[in-house]
């Protein structure tokens, strides 16, 4: 599905060529052709290693649906549920929901961050979904949760969990790659959509456009 899109997140936003939002974003050239790049290079590497285009979506719907964003998480889905493992899919969209929770939050090394601790449950796949996923993708799952809702708690010992999981030290690269990768795309379609619905509004007490200002002067769009 995703080979015949030439933009994802025009497509995931819902932007159509020659509107205000296409044109907002072509303001911005080379970072709009760089999410594009970057979104190949990890969803359809020439040379994809030993991480496989399923565990790549596997790990794209359930951070997506961590993330709770509905049109992220259905396309991720989607392009999972096409290569024909629809037990694998309803076993991530399982584990989204046993998974979602509010943070950050998580323990700052010994210092003056450590005010700033906050409890929260340590994620771990169920085990009645553990043999759906397979030691590999379960592994991937808790160390994408641990990056989305906990990194402060990153540690050698996590990634050895990995390591024990059968990922290699390029493949959890790669893992970490993925998931900074759908953050940033996941926070740019939001910003985008909610773009686009301010400036649908026929009485808005604002300028739509200060909605995104933050997501455009980081470069992101």
């Amino acid at each position: 599905m995703s080979t015949i899109i030439s933009d994802v997140i025009d497509h995931l936003a819902g932007i159509r060529p020659g509107t205000s939002l296409d044109r907002l974003r072509d303001q911005r050239p080379q970072a709009r052709e760089n999410a594009q790049k970057s979104y190949r290079a990890l969803f359809e590497p020439e040379f994809p290693g030993h991480v496989t285009t399923i565990e790549r979506y596997a790990v794209a719907a359930f951070v997506a649906g961590l993330h709770r964003q509905p049109h992220v998480t259905d396309f991720y889905a989607a392009s999972l549920q096409g290569l024909g493992h629809p037990r694998l899919t309803d076993a991530i969209k399982a584990e989204i929901a046993r998974g979602s929770v509010e943070g950050p939050y998580g323990r700052y090394p010994q210092g003056p961050l450590t005010v700033e601790d906050k409890e929260g449950p340590v994620y771990q796949v169920s085990a009645d979904n553990r043999e759906s996923l397979g030691p590999r993708l379960a592994a991937a799952l808790e160390h994408a949760h641990l990056l989305v809702f906990h990194p402060r708690d990153a540690s050698p010992a996590a990634l050895q969990t990995l390591l024990d999981a059968g990922w290699s030290t390029t493949d959890v690269v790669t893992l970490s790659q993925l998931v900074s990768f759908l953050s940033f795309q996941i926070r740019v379609v939001a910003g985008l959509r909610a773009l686009a619905g301010a400036s649908v509004r026929e009485s808005a007490d604002i300028d739509p456009t200060q909605i995104f200002t933050g997501v455009l002067a980081s470069g992101a769009v």
